[in-house]
């Protein structure tokens, strides 16, 4: 069951599964419980158990197999290095020229739209 922590009720589910996957609980080719029995054992909706599967796809952990069900990945994959303060700011820096050419093109857009309507005005 989920408490109330403060800590949002998919990522304490999240947390569960993680944990059962690693310690091997659950193993690799596994199938997760229905999305129906997880509802029932964490006394939570459905949209909460489909955030957490979410996560938990995102992670590498599991994959889903339309009509089936959600599986252990045969291999989980290990978690990613921590980014070091370099690549932290390569990073911000990129995103830093991506919205700058992002505004230029906006503003080219805004330029063109006006010159078009102006002409049909």
């Amino acid at each position: 069951m989920v408490e109330k922590t403060g800590r949002p009720a998919y990522l304490q589910i999240v947390d569960e599964l993680r944990g059962q996957i690693r310690a091997g609980s659950l193993q690799p080719g596994a199938a997760l419980p229905s999305t129906a029995q997880l509802c029932e054992r964490f006394d939570v909706s459905a949209s909460v158990i489909k955030a957490a599967i979410s996560v938990l796809r995102t992670e590498g952990l599991v994959v889903g197999q339309q009509g089936k069900g959600v599986f252990v990945r045969q291999a989980p994959a290990e978690p990613s290095e921590p980014v070091t303060p370099e690549a932290a700011s390569e990073i911000l820096e990129q995103i830093t020229q991506m919205r700058q050419s992002l505004k230029q093109m906006g503003d080219r857009l805004s330029a063109l739209e006006a010159a078009v309507f102006e002409e049909r005005g």
